[in-house]
Order: structure tokens, then C-alpha cells, then sequence
């Protein structure tokens, strides 16, 4: 009995030594396995060059990183934000099937103050990546009026196009992309955009490829007194995770006959260092068809309000929360699903703030109600000002009359564009939003007071 019990005592032994060998092993190749895949980022499958625009064909040696660049299809919506999915006829002029909500319908408050622009004609919810060429090709700011090739810099993979066109010279090309028409440019871009975009096809490093930025960020490097500031040699890694957004995501203007595509950041990024840069060159968007004054219309400025912003101060760049690390296997990859950090707060937020989900979105969500209330507080301002203009010129206002009315409608309207058109709702900069909206109330009660007078 007693040999029976040592047999099975050492048979037990053998099996657990046998098990717990086994299970170390395991351990041992799986993170043999994990340092490998991490030495290895990619597999050179096929070859891209710097002529190769199409993202399919880098997603086969990026399947990871294309898998998540086409989830930008996705329409989720957030509080304030996002995108609808609304179903859509289509016509030989506009063969979309599914089309965001219109803003104008929304809140119709949008249609009055960009009256005489494209703008009030036809303005939607923006839509992911995925969308972004064909959104621009078939609205009817392009379809209604005549629009240059200039507006393809933030709306497609335009870096093959551009360098095509200047025989080599990247520059040159974007000139004469810049003087195309529209519709005349369109036809040679195929991609929204796309890796070649952003990433050096040798190296895979972040670079940048819209010479609009390049000039523009050397412009405002040169105001705060660092000369022949060249971001591709110059930036650190962490900037670059930033400038490639910012290539698109700001505000602008087109200069002259040539429609050449400029950064107004010579005196710096703040809303009014812009306004002053406008006001120095004297340049106008339109003239707003019922009140005569020449007025600004803001675009997408979003760089220029995040660096205004405490996460830019602690150095998070847009890429940190719209395209946080993920793991896959033993690589770390950036999710190239560009979305709201509101759809993915896990990734986006808790790897800084240590509070649950619910509490981080209702942060959020407390900044955006803030904001919300104060840019309808500033909208109802300038509805005013706008009614108080029209009725003023009714009674025999003369221009002279309407100057300084003018004037203030031109700074606050600017002011409240420059934070409707940035896409955060206010969480970007929330304290720099809320005094621009202020700032803007003040301006066009000024306007009031002058017509009174």
C-alpha cells in the first residue's frame, strides 16, 4: 500500500514538473514570438514608392493600419458631434446614396450669417476620412459655383498630382494645381487621403506634403523669432504627430488671382493675431448680401485651436487622442480609425486620466453644454446685429453710416465662425473658445451701439 502511494506521488510530480515545463516553455517562445513580431514592424510584401497614391497597395504591407484607415466609413454620432446616416436619392449629378445631416437645417441661424457665401447654400455634418473627396465633389458649393483646383489640398491625396504637375518640384505643382478650376483638378486625383500622404515610403516616418503648411508654419515660427524653420527637418516626432493633421485641419485663405493657398499664421495662431493678419492685408470672403459689410468666413481650425489648449501645453498631440497606440500581437500600432476620442475614450483618454468612461464623457460632455449655450448666446447677438444693419440701411443708412457697424460684424461673426467651424464643440480649448465668444458678443453689441448714434 505504501509503494502504491509513493508511485502515485511520483507520477503526480512527473505530471506537474511535465505541465509547469510545458507552460514555461509556451511562455518562453510566445515572448521569443512577441520580441520578433516588435523588431519586425512590417513585411515588405510589395513595393511603394514615392509615386504610389493608392492605399491598397500599402495596406499590403500595413494590413493592420489599412484595416482600421477604411473603418473611417463608419457614421456614429456623438453628443454634438458625428455624423447621420441619411439616406440619399441619387442623381447624375450627385450619385451618393447616403449623405450627413445639413447644418443649415439644424439651425438655420447658419444660413443667415453666411448670406451671399456658398456656405449658406449647402453645409453638412463632416463625415470620416472615407468620405472626404466625394463629400467635396458633389456639395453644391462646388456643383453651384465655380471653385479652384486650391481646394483639393485638405480634401484629397493631392501629393502624386502636385509633384506630377511641377515635373518633380512639389511647389510648382501645387501652384498650378492652386490655378486650376474645381472641376478641371478633380479629375486627376483618385484617393481621399492617403498613406503616401503623411508617411516617407522608405522610412515610414511622418513627413509633410502640403507645401501650404510648410510656408505657413514657417511664417509663425518666424513671428515667434526662429528664422528658416523647415518642419521636416526641424520638428521632434511629437510635433510631427500633430503637423500632419494640421496639413488640413486649419484655417486659410485663397491670395489673389492665383487662388494660392495661405496660412494667415505671419503674427501667430490666436483667433485675433488671424483677424489682425486679415485686417493687415485686407482681405474679405464675401460681402454679406443684406448688410453690405465685408466679412471673413472661417474654415476648419482646428490646429490653431489645440495649441491653444492645455493638452497641447502638456505636449498630447491630435494624434494621441484621434489615433491612439493600440497593441496588436507585440507591435504597438497607431489606430488609423480617425474618430471622435468620445467613441473610444478606453484608448483615446484613460491612458492619462484615471477615471471610468462615464465620468470622462461627462467631463467632456459639461465642457461642450458650456459651450454650446455660450455660441447660441453670441448667434442671437449677431442675428441682431444683422437685423439692426438691414433695418438701418431700410431708413437711408449711408455706408459712412454703417462703417463701424460693419465693422464689428465683421470681428464678431469671424470670432464666432473661427470656434463653430472647429470641430471639437469647444473641448479643444475651453477657455479660449468661451472668451472668443465673448469677445464676439462684445463687438457686435458695440455694432449696435454704434448704429444708434
Amino acid at each position: 500500500m505504501r509503494n502504491q502511494t509513493t508511485t502515485r506521488k511520483l507520477v503526480l510530480a512527473v505530471l506537474v514538473t511535465a505541465l509547469v515545463t510545458f507552460g514555461l516553455a509556451a511562455l518562453l517562445v510566445n515572448i521569443l514570438e512577441r520580441k520578433e513580431e516588435s523588431k519586425h514592424t512590417f513585411f515588405r510584401v510589395v513595393e511603394v514608392t514615392d509615386d504610389t497614391d493608392d492605399p491598397a497597395v500599402w495596406g499590403k504591407n500595413f494590413p493592420l493600419q489599412y484595416d482600421a484607415y477604411k473603418r473611417t466609413v463608419d457614421q456614429s454620432r456623438t453628443r454634438y458631434g458625428g455624423s447621420e446616416a441619411h439616406s440619399h436619392s441619387p442623381t447624375q449629378g450627385d450619385p451618393r446614396s447616403v449623405v450627413s445631416q445639413s447644418k443649415l437645417q439644424e439651425d438655420g441661424r447658419l444660413k443667415t450669417m453666411w448670406l451671399g457665401y456658398a456656405f449658406s447654400v449647402d453645409f453638412r455634418e463632416e463625415r470620416g476620412h472615407a468620405y472626404m473627396l466625394d463629400d467635396q465633389r458633389y456639395t453644391k458649393r462646388v456643383s453651384d459655383f465655380k471653385q479652384p483646383g486650391t481646394c483639393l489640398n485638405c480634401h484629397a491625396s493631392t501629393y502624386v498630382f502636385m509633384k506630377t504637375l511641377g515635373k518633380g518640384d512639389l511647389f510648382k505643382g501645387f501652384e498650378q494645381m492652386n490655378q486650376m478650376t474645381y472641376n478641371e483638378a478633380t479629375k486627376s486625383v483618385k484617393h481621399p487621403v492617403a498613406c503616401i500622404d503623411c508617411h516617407d515610403p522608405q522610412s515610414m516616418q511622418l513627413r509633410l506634403t502640403r507645401p501650404g503648411f510648410i510656408e505657413g508654419i514657417k511664417a509663425y515660427k518666424a513671428s515667434q523669432g526662429v528664422k528658416d524653420y523647415d518642419p521636416n527637418r526641424d520638428a521632434s516626432a511629437q510635433e510631427m504627430r500633430s503637423y500632419v493633421c494640421g496639413q488640413c485641419h486649419v484655417e486659410y485663405y485663397f491670395k489673389g488671382p492665383e487662388k494660392r493657398l495661405v496660412f494667415p499664421w505671419a503674427k501667430g495662431l490666436k483667433a485675433e493675431e488671424i483677424y489682425a493678419y486679415y485686417e493687415e492685408v485686407g482681405h474679405k470672403d464675401f460681402v454679406h448680401k443684406e448688410t453690405g459689410a465685408p466679412v471673413l468666413k472661417a474654415q476648419h481650425p482646428e490646429f490653431e485651436v489645440y495649441n491653444q489648449g492645455v493638452h497641447a501645453r502638456s505636449g498630447v498631440s491630435c494624434a494621441d487622442c484621434h489615433m491612439p497606440y493600440k497593441r496588436e500581437g507585440g507591435m504597438k500600432v497607431s489606430d488609423h480609425h480617425v474618430r471622435s476620442p468620445m467613441l473610444n475614450i478606453n484608448r483615446a483618454c484613460q491612458g492619462c486620466h484615471r477615471f471610468s468612461e462615464e465620468e470622462m464623457k461627462a467631463r467632456v460632455e459639461q465642457i461642450q453644454d458650456r459651450f454650446h449655450k455660450a455660441r447660441n448666446t453670441a448667434m442671437e447677438a449677431l442675428m441682431d446685429l444683422i437685423s439692426d444693419i438691414k433695418k438701418a440701411k431700410a431708413a437711408g443708412a449711408t455706408d459712412k453710416d454703417l462703417s463701424s457697424a460693419w465693422a464689428m460684424q465683421r470681428k464678431g461673426q469671424f470670432f464666432i465662425d473661427f470656434v463653430e467651424a472647429e470641430n471639437s464643440t469647444g473641448f479643444h480649448a475651453p477657455g479660449e473658445e468661451l472668451r472668443l465668444l465673448t469677445e464676439a458678443v462684445d463687438a457686435i453689441r458695440k455694432g449696435q451701439v454704434s448704429l444708434r448714434k
